[in-house]
């Protein structure tokens, strides 16, 4: 399925038989893991660091840690917020400064940054520059973990139990960190521009 962003992910069946051959030892799957999965990783981890260097040698990195202990790993997973969820574990410990006493809610502490380009841009075409500019300046006032559920909601299209899977925290407060993002939002958008995400991703 291919998102308004570009991106596109294999069907569930396929995802399960890829991760299966994963996890049965066959090399092409790691290959195409890799493949499949580098770029939507890469993305969602410039979120958290500017350091690209970093992101490359962890996207890696977490391969060969998952490829060297495949036999302990579970076979019924989805597969792309399973692997962003470990992506964003092992960032979480690596990133400088990072110590086991840190915690990933911790709205004061963490980074999450949003940044338009021409492929994640979730309005359409004929939208100004500046209006994109203006969305993204607003989405910036928002606290890390409310722009992140908006940014795995909306740039992702992930499901709320998806979400939660990948920040490590309740379903419910998935619901209320998304709520919370609107309400905060409405108080500075024009109609129409709030308009246009109702419309768009079916917020209600």
């Amino acid at each position: 399925m291919s998102g308004p962003y570009g991106s596109s992910s294999p069907d569930r069946s396929a995802e399960q038989q890829l991760w299966a051959r994963f996890l049965a030892g066959e090399e092409p799957a790691f290959d195409a893991l890799m493949t499949t999965y580098y770029r939507p990783l890469f993305r969602y981890a410039t979120r958290f660091s500017r350091d690209k260097e970093f992101i490359k040698d962890c996207i890696q990195d977490l391969f060969l840690y998952l490829w060297e202990r495949r036999a302990s790993l579970r076979t019924d997973v989805m597969l792309k917020p399973y692997l962003m969820a470990s992506l964003r574990r092992y960032m979480h410990r690596h990133l400088p400064g990072a110590t086991p006493a840190t915690e990933l809610s911790d709205d004061k502490t963490q980074l999450f940054d949003f940044e338009f380009s021409v492929e994640e841009q979730f309005i359409d075409q004929e939208t100004t520059f500046h209006r994109s500019r203006h969305m993204q300046q607003l989405l910036q006032t928002l606290p890390r973990r409310q722009k992140e559920v908006v940014y795995l909601k909306f740039f992702q299209e992930m499901e709320r139990e998806q979400i939660a899977e990948v920040m490590d925290i309740a379903p419910q407060t998935v619901s209320n960190l998304l709520q919370l993002a609107l309400k905060h939002l409405r108080q500075y958008w024009k109609i129409e521009l709030l308009t246009l995400l109702v419309v768009h991703f079916n917020l209600f």
